[in-house]
């Protein structure tokens, strides 16, 4: 069986950031803990899936995604300063959330939901960059098919569900909109918001 649209997909990668000798191994996926999608449920980026698009269970890939077929380049416009009052709870900063770093789930005057990062702490501001992590790499990602069979309803049924925490993925969603995020701020995001899984 190859891979099309609507078939459950399980495989190993290597994902490496960067160019010639200064790329850097930033996720794996193993056959103990492998990447599972739905392919072509808009689930992770387009340009991945059309590198793994007609492969078979047993096939091996090596491909390299440019920033634009990625996470797009890097944009000093998303690198805002925001008003430390809004993160405030009884005029006291929540530090659990709000400290370099950390990937805060946040939503705009529109009610699109964006996670941004935490570069600075201020007297008066908070420095946020809603630049996806990966924006302005090169990714490169090697490895192997384990699995291709049909999707079950119930895996299907699943991809729509609303759910909490932060499983946001390689996502088709350049600027983590649609992560979940905000359903449980609280426990903030971490930083596992990268390029393929958890």
């Amino acid at each position: 069986m190859k891979i099309s649209t609507n078939k459950f997909v399980a495989l190993t990668y290597d994902l490496n950031v960067g160019e010639g000798e200064e790329r850097e191994l930033m996720e794996r996926a193993t056959p103990e803990q492998p990447l599972e999608f739905i392919f072509g449920t808009n689930s992770m980026l387009e340009a991945f899936e059309k590198n793994l698009d007609g492969l078979a269970e047993g096939d091996s890939f090596d491909f390299t995604l440019s920033p634009t077929e990625a996470y797009g380049e890097y944009d000093d416009e998303a690198l805002v300063d925001l008003p430390r009052n809004i993160f405030e709870e009884d005029g006291k900063l929540n530090e659990d959330v709000i400290f370099e770093g950390n990937i805060v789930p946040m939503m705009d005057s529109n009610g699109n939901r964006h996670n941004g990062s935490v570069v600075e702490v201020r007297d008066n501001v908070v420095k946020m960059d809603f630049n996806h992590p990966l924006a302005g790499e090169t990714l490169n990602f090697s490895g192997n098919i384990l699995t291709v069979r049909e999707s079950t309803p119930e895996e299907i049924a699943a991809l729509f569900a609303p759910h909490g925490g932060c499983d946001c993925g390689c996502g088709g969603h350049d600027d983590g909109d649609s992560c979940n995020c905000g359903e449980n701020e609280s426990a903030g995001c971490g930083s596992g918001c990268g390029c393929g899984g958890h």
